[in-house]
């Protein structure tokens, strides 16, 4: 299993260098259009490699994705929370209410008795 992941992980390696190599043109990234900054009078924008732009919004997507999944399973994971605290709840109360090895059970003693 080890070795098919780093199989697919060098695959993915590969893939990206491909593409950095291919789109290494200086691309101009504006926070703003134009107009907008004109009229805010506020205007951010960064110069980098085509690469660049395109692997860190593909990070922030990824990041995006995982923070909105966790959120959205929150309910999942109090629920299992919540029911563990109650089967341990329920198991102590069990064991409470059991008989011990030392008592017996009475059941089984009264059989015995006859």
């Amino acid at each position: 299993m080890r070795l098919i992941r780093l199989f697919i992980l060098g695959i993915i390696a590969i893939a990206l260098i491909i593409v950095a190599i291919a789109n290494r043109e200086p691309l101009t990234f504006r926070l703003l259009p134009d107009e907008l900054s004109r009229l805010v009078g506020f205007n951010w924008d960064i110069t980098l490699p085509t690469f660049a732009i395109l692997f860190v919004a593909a990070i922030v997507g990824v990041a995006l994705g995982y923070l909105l999944e966790w959120v959205r399973e929150h309910k999942h994971r109090a629920t299992a929370v919540t029911e563990t605290k109650a089967r341990q709840r329920l198991e102590q109360k069990v064991k409470e209410v059991a008989p011990s090895e030392e008592q017996g059970d009475d059941v089984l003693a009264l059989l015995d008795a006859r």
